[in-house]
């Protein structure tokens, strides 16, 4: 729909103009659901970024939407989200460069039919966007592969004595975060090669719980779960969990309390309340209740056995208990974890 009405500049190679790929992924208010909720100068830049000769960096902690941002961004731009290098501590330069086929190597020597091009370079060949996932993960020589591509926008072959050359809208979407572990920091020569737009959690009760409640029910969609099943309550009283130990904070600001080892992030929660709704649905009364979630809160916190225990223990009794409303939740939540 929007690219039978778009009608403004699009850079070469781009399926939509700057402004429409801004609009698919916030949404209109009207026909347009949003993708991302979040603030839109944030979008609006990284956007701009990939209109540049700079490559985009979307750096945040776990769970504040960076795959899901690239994912949408890479669809808007070039029709295809599928030209991804997942970054691992064992990801080779291969899977950013090239690769070869050994049969055909063997049989016919070096050749451009015996390669096997990455995404990377399949990008480049046609004009579209990249994806690199957990680049901060990958180790730093495979990182390092990355900055000839970007700078020079060329891939060589030694073993050709050819390079490639890239079309014009290829650009690299990538994606890490600086808390987690086996993180391999960027050097700083591939770090300029990179515009960083960093991705903030929700900044708000409301707007986290409208992040759960719309991703929940679009999963239970994809997953033919019935709808209605998801109530608003409950999903506010995980969103209140995860923000208070996440924070370390209670919400109302009066009581301090000790953050688990896990993120407690937005994606997390969403996976708690997904599952909570699976288990209403197919083994409850088709309402999401307390007992539903509890387990999962459980395990999102408890992370490491010993220490994560005792954090959720304390704030259970000290926080939950305490909250007249919520004593169904607390109920549900000590037997889960008894």
């Amino acid at each position: 729909m929007l690219a039978k009405t778009d009608d403004r500049p699009r850079p070469p190679g781009w399926r939509l103009s700057p402004w429409a790929v801004t609009t698919y992924v916030l949404g209109d208010g009207d026909r347009i659901t949003p993708k991302y909720v979040g603030p839109r100068r944030i979008v609006e830049v990284a956007v701009a970024t990939l209109a540049t000769d700079r490559a985009l960096l979307l750096l945040g902690v776990p769970g504040t939407a960076k795959t899901w941002l690239s994912e949408h961004l890479a669809a808007a731009v070039s029709g295809d989200s599928t030209l991804l290098v997942q970054g691992t501590a064992g990801t080779p330069e291969e899977a950013v460069r090239y690769g070869w086929n050994y049969a055909r190597l063997l049989a016919e020597g070096p050749s451009r039919a015996a390669m096997t091009p990455s995404p990377v370079m399949r990008a480049m060949a046609e004009g579209r966007l990249a994806r690199v996932e957990e680049l901060t993960r990958m180790p730093s020589d495979v990182q390092d592969a990355l900055i000839t591509v970007l700078s020079e926008k060329t891939l060589p072959i030694p073993e050709l004595g050819e390079e490639v050359q890239a079309a014009r809208g290829f650009n690299v979407i990538a994606t890490a975060n600086d808390r987690d572990r086996g993180v391999n920091d960027l050097s700083g020569a591939l770090r300029r090669r990179f515009n960083t737009v960093v991705l903030p959690v929700p900044s708000t009760p409301e707007e986290e719980v409208e992040i759960v409640a719309r991703r929940v029910a679009q999963l239970g969609r994809s997953l033919d779960l019935p709808e209605g099943v998801a109530g608003i309550e409950e999903i506010r009283r995980v969103v209140t969990v995860f923000r208070e130990l996440r924070s370390g904070v209670t919400s109302d600001g009066r009581t301090r309390v000790k953050s688990p080892s896990g993120t407690m992030s937005t994606a997390e929660a969403i996976s708690v309340v997904t599952n909570g709704v699976a288990l209403a649905a197919h083994f409850g009364d088709g309402v999401l209740r307390p007992a539903d979630v509890a387990g999962g809160i459980l395990g999102a916190v408890v992370q490491d056995p010993v220490p994560d225990r005792v954090v959720w223990q304390e704030y259970l009794e000290t926080v939950i208990r305490d909250r007249e409303d919520w004593r169904d939740f607390y109920r549900a939540c000590r037997d889960a974890a008894l």
